[in-house]
């Protein structure tokens, strides 16, 4: 069984559905905090089943990493040992801070920035994911 968990927005989702459309989609809430730049817990609603074979997580943006590693380690706690990431853009240090502490991840991002600007935003690219989604400043 394929489960896809979206950081950010469940919509993320429904994309993925075109290729596997019995796949189990959730959200998985997590987002990071401004000032600490440390990731927050809003909501969490996985299955109690979780024999799934493999687990997806959605997130569009990996800035520093720490929101993709605590969703990577919620999901290991859960129960679920093969996990993947796909991601549109993410910068380098971000993915090998994910990659030092989950090695056995595999991640499939479409472009690679050099760094994060002292807010957490991608630099050059599309700053903060959320602020962009929402309009609102970082």
């Amino acid at each position: 069984m394929v489960l896809y968990i979206a950081l950010l927005y469940h919509y993320l989702c429904l994309g993925m559905l075109t290729f596997t459309p019995t796949a189990t989609t959730v959200h998985l809430g997590l987002f990071r905090e401004k000032t600490t730049l440390q990731p927050i817990e809003y909501y969490s609603r996985l299955p109690s089943d979780n024999s799934f074979d493999i687990c997806y997580i959605l997130d569009p943006v990996i800035a520093t990493g720490g929101t993709t590693a605590a969703a990577i380690d919620m999901i290991k706690d859960w129960g679920v040992k093969n996990i993947r990431i796909i991601c549109v853009n993410a910068s380098k240090s971000g993915l090998q801070y994910i990659c030092q502490i989950h090695p056995d991840v595999k991640i499939f991002v479409g472009l690679v920035e050099e760094n994060f600007g002292p807010k957490g935003e991608l630099i050059p690219a599309v700053g903060d994911a959320g602020d962009r989604l929402f309009n609102s400043v970082i």
